[in-house]
């Protein structure tokens, strides 16, 4: 049996923090991921973090470009158990939901959907409008799971990472991955 493959795509959103938190995790889990990047997350990625893109890169198993439209995972021969795209841009989300698979992230988006395969998105934009929420429809209809970057405060988060963890545990559980990140519900002293 190969062990768990996922995708993990980091877009040109604010909040590339949550794509290499789940880096991390995912690697101590001893999950094997694919790492795609947009050029626009390359440049926040040192805007917003003290990660450089090659510290990120070395959290991942395999790397691609995303302009890598050969690149195995294009493919839905290729043996993987879905992805996720955390941070989640509304273009990116407009691509997919529009059926334009003209980079390598929105290509492996449009593989999930007609194969089965488990397809996260974290879209991270506030206020949303009523192009947003269509598109988001559209996905979850297609079969998407659409888990916007919503943290919790039931565990009562005292440090940013907490709330980072927070989002990244939701992912995990819409992967099936077990992970105890923060407390759940029920779980913690309220």
């Amino acid at each position: 049996m190969r062990s768990r493959r996922i995708v993990v795509a980091i877009t040109g959103a604010s909040g590339v923090i949550y794509g290499i938190r789940l880096l991390e995790v995912l690697k101590e889990e001893r999950v094997e991921t694919i790492l795609i990047v947009s050029e626009t997350a390359k440049k926040l990625i040192p805007l917003e973090t003290s990660f450089g893109v090659e510290d990120v890169y070395g959290l991942a198993s395999q790397v691609y470009e995303n302009d890598e439209l050969t690149a195995e995972v294009s493919s839905g021969t290729a043996e993987y158990d879905g992805a996720v795209i955390i941070p989640c841009s509304m273009k990116t989300l407009g691509c997919i939901a529009a059926g334009i698979s003209a980079t390598l992230i929105t290509r492996v988006a449009e593989v999930c959907l007609k194969e089965g395969r488990k397809l996260v998105l974290v879209p991270r934009e506030t206020p949303l409008n009523a192009i947003h929420l269509e598109n988001m429809l559209t996905l979850r209809r297609a079969g998407a799971v659409i888990l916007p970057a919503c943290p919790a405060f039931y565990h009562r988060p005292e440090k940013i990472s907490e709330l980072v963890d927070f989002i990244v545990m939701r992912v995990l559980d819409a992967l099936g991955v077990r992970s105890e990140l923060v407390p759940r519900w029920g779980k913690c002293i309220l």
